[in-house]
């Protein structure tokens, strides 16, 4: 079931008095999801630590979000109860090991991965603890407050775990519970779906510049457009056929430029691209070596 933010849900605390959030890896998704907690309230800056390898990047992250952001963690997993792991899959093994290898952890913390590819049994297996892991497959449109994130949870995870995950995406988006063994094709559908939506609104801004327009003003037009139509999905009910069967009037114009895009395959491609995508995403997370 999809759950949207709510007002009430983002003014929660996700966390006790004394208790911290940590982020692992302050890349792109790092800083939004950590930005997005604090920014809708459900941490407090002084509960909420994060690292990089790179004390460049803690640095310019800590003055950035005003929190804790430093290489050595060893001083904050005792009070912490949440761990979000936003590592590249490539880096997964060096900072799984690095949680191991620290001492502090909690055996109740929740940890969450947003780790592209690599399963819950070998996260699991990788750190070798008992601790409730819940992986999770967000977007890049959660820096805007738009995101799409799907979650699954590990052996140990319960609804509690699950809920508290929740909580924690629906501050930059929407989320929603499936089976682990869809995360492949989420990943391609979802993750990696925002890339295709940008090259179909170039494609279509360009298209718009070869018949006259500015290309300002035909960038405007694709992407309100775009976030229109995507509305009238969420909220009608209705099949995107049977909106798009309300443009397309007879011998119009509407149904001349889908005849055009049926020519081009424009189905096939979508499906082959995803396939592809889906293919790769099941390549990226090698199980990390154990130590």
């Amino acid at each position: 079931m999809t759950t949207s933010r709510s007002a009430d849900l983002r003014s929660t605390q996700l966390l006790e008095p004394g208790h911290t959030l940590g982020v692992i890896g302050m890349g792109v998704m790092g800083q939004t999801l950590l930005k997005g907690l604090l920014d809708a309230r459900a941490i407090a800056p002084s509960q909420a630590w994060g690292t990089s390898r790179s004390r460049a990047t803690c640095d310019k992250v800590a003055a950035a979000l005003q929190v804790a952001v430093e290489p050595d963690i060893s001083s904050h997993l005792a009070q912490t109860d949440v761990v979000l792991l936003c590592v590249k899959p490539a880096q997964a093994a060096v900072a799984l090991n690095t949680l191991k290898s620290t001492p502090g952890l909690r055996p109740d913390a929740l940890l969450i991965s947003i780790v592209a590819g690599v399963r819950l049994r070998d996260l699991a297996a990788a750190l070798g603890t008992t601790n409730p892991w819940v992986r999770a497959m967000p977007n890049t449109p959660c820096v805007v407050g738009e995101g799409m994130t799907a979650i699954a949870g590990g052996e140990h995870a319960t609804s509690a775990h699950l809920a508290r995950t929740r909580q924690v995406f629906e501050c930059v988006g929407s989320c929603i519970e499936t089976d682990e063994r869809h995360f492949n094709a989420i990943t391609a559908l979802s993750g990696s779906g925002p890339a295709y939506h940008y090259l179909i609104m170039e494609a279509m801004a360009d298209a718009g510049v070869r018949v006259g327009l500015p290309r300002d003003l035909a960038l405007t037009l694709v992407s309100q457009t775009a976030l229109g139509a995507a509305r009238m999905v969420q909220t009608s009910g209705r099949h995107p056929a049977a909106l798009r069967d309300d443009v397309t009037t007879p011998a119009g114009c509407t149904i001349g430029g889908l005849l055009m895009l049926e020519d081009g395959k424009i189905r096939s491609v979508l499906a082959r691209a995803i396939e592809e995508a889906t293919r790769i995403a099941a390549t990226l997370g090698a199980p990390p070596p154990q130590t």
